[in-house]
C-alpha cells in the first residue's frame, strides 16, 4: 500500500504570521490536529495542537482570561511551530511511512510530490487503513 492511497488530499495550511488563537480556532472547525506552514508553497514548519498546548500559560497562573487570550493573539504559528519537518512522497511505501512516525514520535507527516504539497497522512489515516484491512482480512477467513 502507497501513501497516496491514505492520505488527505485537503491540506488545511496556515502561512507563519497567522496568531495561535486563530490557529487554534482552524484546528477546532476542521476538526484536525495538524496544520501545514506554508510561506509560499514553500513547507516552513508544521504545528499541532501540541505545539499550541505547550505554549499555553500553566493552568496555575496568575494571569487572567483576558490577558493569556491577549498573550495567545501575540504569539505567531511561526514562534510556536515545529521547524523541522519531516515529509514523504505520495508513493512512498505506507509501512515506511508508518515507521518514520514512529522513530520520531510524530503524529503527521505532510506528503510532497515535486516539491508541491499534495496531501498529509496522519496517525488516524493509518489507524483507518489498520482496521480496513483486519475487516477485509476477517472477511476472507469467515468467506
Amino acid at each position: 500500500m502507497r501513501v497516496r492511497e491514505l492520505m488527505s488530499g485537503a491540506v488545511v495550511s496556515v502561512d507563519p504570521g497567522t496568531s495561535v488563537t486563530d490557529a487554534r480556532a482552524r484546528m477546532a472547525r476542521e476538526r484536525i490536529r495538524h496544520l501545514v506552514v506554508l510561506e509560499g508553497r514553500e513547507i516552513v514548519g508544521i504545528i499541532t495542537d501540541r505545539d499550541i498546548r505547550l505554549n499555553l500559560p500553566s493552568q496555575a497562573t496568575s494571569l487572567s482570561v483576558y490577558e493569556v487570550n491577549y498573550l495567545l493573539e501575540k504569539l505567531t504559528v511561526g514562534e510556536a511551530m515545529t521547524r523541522s519537518v519531516i515529509m514523504v512522497g505520495p508513493d512512498r511505501d505506507a509501512r515506511e511511512a508508518a515507521q518514520l512516525m514512529l522513530d520520531h514520535r510524530i503524529g503527521a507527516l505532510p506528503v510532497v510530490d515535486g516539491g508541491t504539497v499534495v496531501g498529509i497522512v496522519t496517525e488516524t489515516d493509518m489507524l483507518r487503513a489498520f482496521v480496513r484491512s483486519g475487516a477485509a482480512a476477517s472477511t476472507l477467513r469467515a468467506g
